[in-house]
């Protein structure tokens, strides 16, 4: 796993995993229902420019993979995608639950 060096980022990072696992919990079913491409589309733009900024580059390149679904409004895929960058999430909080700094 892959952290970023900065000790600042590195404390601000477990509340930056779990408010992205409670945004994945509650807008994103939300988006997906109302079928909101251009959301889903800010959805996974906001979660690469972020997940970039924190070094969590496997997870920012899965935002990218999340823009195109969203372009192409493949709803079953977008769906499969968001499942799996809440699953490096919740790897990442139990990571870092395990390893304080």
């Amino acid at each position: 796993m892959n952290l970023p060096d900065d000790p600042f980022v590195r404390e601000l990072l477990p509340e930056f995993v779990d408010t992205w696992i409670q945004d994945i919990d509650n807008q994103f079913p939300v988006m997906i229902a109302e079928k909101n491409n251009d959301d889903v589309y800010r959805f996974g733009h906001t979660l690469k420019g972020s997940c970039f900024q924190f070094g969590l580059e496997e997870i920012a390149h899965l935002g990218i993979e999340l823009m195109t679904l969203a372009k192409e409004t493949r709803w079953d895929e977008s769906v499969q995608m968001v499942a799996q960058i809440r699953s490096k999430f919740v790897v990442m909080r139990e990571f870092l639950e395990k390893n304080p700094l």
